[in-house]
């Protein structure tokens, strides 16, 4: 899909007056700490051009500090240290899934900006977030050690949930071939049944796998071959196979670049990879303003960001 259309199936209708014109491409979706929100920007391509640093190219964008259907949960506090954004599609609708450090979780409804369901995890540090197709919602918090599926089902604001215990859960992804909800932790990656119903969610282990080596930290489908996993450590980036159970190691022409990678994925049609690791140039040292491509390699530098992660906006249903 383009990104004209893109913009269609959002919502956005005319972009506003701060929006740049657009042109075909996959947008990239970053969780700006610095901002505090959630950026829709242009295609890769468009990134290019851009320069700074007077303006990103935004075509859409959500923060809680701004959603007034979140005043009861506290933004300021829970919405502090964004950390994820994930685009799903599910009865048709789009929605954003996102977390932050702070503890707060919501999925947002992205054609009304309207809140779907929300949370707030406390001292947690939720790192990732699930939409599954009952309409609940799952969620890996990496200080809670734990991975929770909460019965979101049942209303915007239900805490009833499920849990399972995961040493530094950072990743969470729903796999709908085998309905098995994936989540990885500190060392080890751990397929989840659900079962129950989505009232009264359960979550049980199915099958555990070790990682290669120690600090699991972003886990996303690969779009190229449905069934398989992108897993990032401490020191570098792999494609998990459940199939066989084994992970491959994935080679950058500089190998610093696989190290600490905090997202990845690849662009749907293309294959391309995208990644966001620190920079170390900033306050913020778990953080970046360069998102790096790879296959074919390039660099887009958003100026004036703290980007945490960075996604293609795929319409992935899982």
């Amino acid at each position: 899909m383009g990104l004209v259309g893109l913009a269609v199936s959002l919502g956005l209708g005319a972009p506003t007056a701060s929006a740049l014109p657009v042109r075909p491409g996959w947008a990239v979706v970053v969780v700006d700490q610095g901002s505090r929100s959630v950026l829709l920007l242009q295609s890769a391509e468009e990134l290019m051009a851009y320069r700074g640093p007077g303006r990103l190219p935004v075509v859409w964008s959500w923060s809680a500090d701004r959603a007034a259907d979140l005043a009861d949960l506290t933004p300021a506090h829970g919405w502090s240290m964004p950390d994820e954004a994930k685009s799903r599609v599910r009865g048709g609708r789009r929605y954003l899934l996102t977390t932050a450090s702070g503890g707060l979780v919501a999925v947002v409804d992205t054609a009304t900006g309207g809140t779907y369901w929300a949370a707030d995890t406390g001292g947690a540090n939720p790192h990732s977030v699930e939409l599954l197709p009952d309409g609940n919602v799952a969620v890996a918090a990496s200080t809670g050690g734990w991975v929770r599926l909460y019965a979101a089902s049942r209303g915007p604001r239900s805490t009833v949930h499920a849990v399972y215990p995961l040493k530094g859960a950072h990743g969470v992804q729903w796999d709908g071939r085998t309905r098995l909800l994936w989540a990885v932790g500190d060392d080890e990656l751990t397929a989840l049944r659900v079962g129950g119903t989505p009232a009264a969610p359960v979550l049980t282990a199915a099958r555990s796998i070790p990682l290669p080596e120690p600090g699991g930290h972003d886990l996303a489908p690969v779009l190229a071959a449905p069934g398989r996993f992108w897993v990032s450590t401490a020191e570098h980036l792999w494609q998990f196979d459940p199939a066989g159970g084994r992970f491959t190691r994935v080679r950058f022409a500089d190998e610093a670049a696989e190290r600490d990678i905090k997202s990845v994925g690849d662009e749907p049609g293309t294959g391309r990879l995208l990644t966001a690791a620190p920079d170390h140039a900033g306050a913020c040292s778990w953080c970046t303003s360069v998102l790096a491509l790879h296959g074919p390699d390039g660099a887009r530098t958003l100026r004036g960001t703290q980007v945490y992660k960075a996604r293609w906006w795929a319409s992935w249903s899982g």
